[in-house]
């Protein structure tokens, strides 16, 4: 199987239905999205593997001609040993074989197919000196569905090394593919070890997956908190238009007016005529919904450009022929902000379990206390508070700041790390237990709106929703276990965040 190349401008990044066009300047997250779930098959364009083509050529004759990092010299505390002229065929393979050391679980598919769609557009960004049938090889095993075997430890966020040493041996021959379509075998040598492997191309894929699914669940947990409003006759002050020109964060001011549409409220409601104001699950929605929403705009503002980088060590400039030693490997924007954000994903999650507290309370909903059925001394959904403090918990301890990390390596000569890899594990790992949290307030705030008898407009966002969640959520209000019910809940909030874009 191979992938033709199309004759389109590196401004263009996305073609039909189906389709990623790579040019090393424009792909996004959700490119990578589509590539590692195997909904879009990539085509590189016709200029960036002509800018590829050049920056092999210009490498080849530098390393030729003068000392190159990896290509004529080992690396790390090897960097001033030559290699010589007769062994730098082999030494690439060398090169690859021992650093092809990555430990711990087998990745899964899609965060492999991720790692390869970042490295082909980013080899395509034409920094790298990597012979082009490499990104040709990596384009046809997207478009097949092969990927190589990848173990989740090796990089320190100093560079994907290990990761993509096993990458690059699969590519040559010597370590194992999964599923069918592997690429031919590659003749890599001295010239294509280091440029392939001088990449964070997983943490960046892993990063990518992770603040597409988490974006999407803040948005949706705006819906259920739509939802647990009504459910206790909320009112809709804190969303009002005025509160939010006063104090103009542009983030909480996003939340409070698609809050204001999610419920169909007024940009200056009426004064509620009961409780005067409600607890901070409810008030404080927007000024801590609004902060999420910046740090994920942040953190793809950091991807956007880390995506589309020639970062590679040395970087190769075919203009001046020369070949650049750097740090440009070294992710510490990347890791500041994935620590930002699971920082504020953690502090939307725990508004959830307050807003699910607040559904226990009779004070609230005039309901039985924990939501329970008539039946004397009955539990409800009391045991959920539990549930979601615990998956909470889980999500506290993903939010511990990876940056803080410290790692001295190679006798002394790298003597720092950003741990910007394990700041993006940690994000993955955090995506689970969020869901769970809202998981749980979802199914508390459908049962109260079922006790109450309480149906939104049914044009309205929120209305909408709770059609969708009493289609799939048992309506059996009697004492029994609710691990069921908050898995479904869980797997509905994807479709929270197609209502929450309008989509639905």
């Amino acid at each position: 199987m191979s992938s033709r190349i199309v004759d389109a401008p590196d401004a263009v990044r996305t073609g039909p239905a189906g389709l990623v066009v790579l040019d090393g300047v424009g792909l996004g997250v959700e490119d990578v999205v589509r590539l590692a779930d195997g909904t879009a098959r990539p085509v590189p364009g016709s200029e960036a593997m002509r800018r590829a083509e050049a920056s092999w050529d210009a490498a080849r004759q530098i390393a030729a001609t003068g000392r190159v990092y990896g290509r004529s010299t080992g690396v790390g505390a090897n960097r001033n040993v030559a290699v010589p002229t007769e062994a730098a065929a082999e030494h690439g393979l060398r090169l690859l074989r021992s650093h092809a050391g990555a430990i711990g679980e087998e990745l899964p598919a899609r965060q492999v197919r991720a790692m390869l769609a970042v490295r082909a557009n980013q080899l395509l960004a034409g920094g790298a000196g990597l012979r082009p049938s490499v990104i040709t090889a990596l384009c046809e095993a997207l478009e097949s569905g092969a990927y190589p075997v990848v173990n989740e430890f090796g990089s320190v966020g100093t560079g994907d090394i290990a990761p993509l040493a096993q990458l690059g041996l699969a590519l040559a021959g010597e370590h194992p593919w999964r599923g069918a379509g592997a690429p031919k075998a590659q003749a890599l040598d001295n010239n294509d070890a280091l440029a392939l492997i001088s990449s964070n191309a997983l943490t960046l894929g892993q990063s990518a997956l992770a603040l597409h699914e988490l974006r999407g669940l803040i948005e949706a947990t705006q819906v259920v908190a739509g939802l647990s409003l009504l459910a206790v006759d909320g009112s809709h002050e804190a969303y009002a238009a005025p509160v939010h020109a006063a104090r103009s964060h542009r983030g909480s001011g996003e939340v409070a007016r698609r809050m204001r549409e999610l419920i169909g409220a007024e940009d200056r409601p009426t004064p509620p005529l009961g409780r005067i104001q409600d607890p901070y699950g409810f008030r404080c929605l927007p000024q801590i919904h609004g902060p999420a929403q910046d740090a994920a705009d942040a953190l793809e503002e950091v991807l956007a450009l880390e995506l589309n980088v020639a970062a590679e060590n040395p970087l190769i400039s075919p203009e001046g022929m020369s070949a650049y030693h750097h740090g440009g490997f070294y992710m510490a924007q990347l890791a500041l902000a994935l620590d930002h954000f699971r920082l504020a994903v953690t502090q939307v999650a725990r508004l959830s379990t307050s807003r699910l507290s607040t559904l226990n309370e009779p004070a609230f909903t005039r309901l039985q206390p924990f939501l329970a059925d008539h039946e004397p001394a009955s539990s409800g959904v009391m045991i959920l508070e539990y549930s979601a403090a615990a998956a909470l918990g889980e999500l506290r301890a993903c939010s511990a700041p990876a940056s803080l990390g410290h790692a001295v390596l190679s006798r002394g000569v790298e003597e720092q790390a950003s741990f910007a890899s394990l700041a993006a594990r940690q994000t993955l790992r955090a995506c689970g237990a969020y869901r769970l949290v809202v998981g749980c307030e979802l199914v508390s705030a459908v049962r109260a709106l079922r006790l109450r008898d309480l149906r939104p407009d049914p044009e309205l966002p929120v209305g909408r929703a709770l059609a969708f969640a009493e289609s799939v959520l048992d309506e059996d209000m009697a004492d029994r276990p609710l691990t069921n019910d908050v898995a479904a809940a869980a797997r509905l909030l994807d479709r929270f965040t197609e209502i929450w874009r309008g989509n639905e």
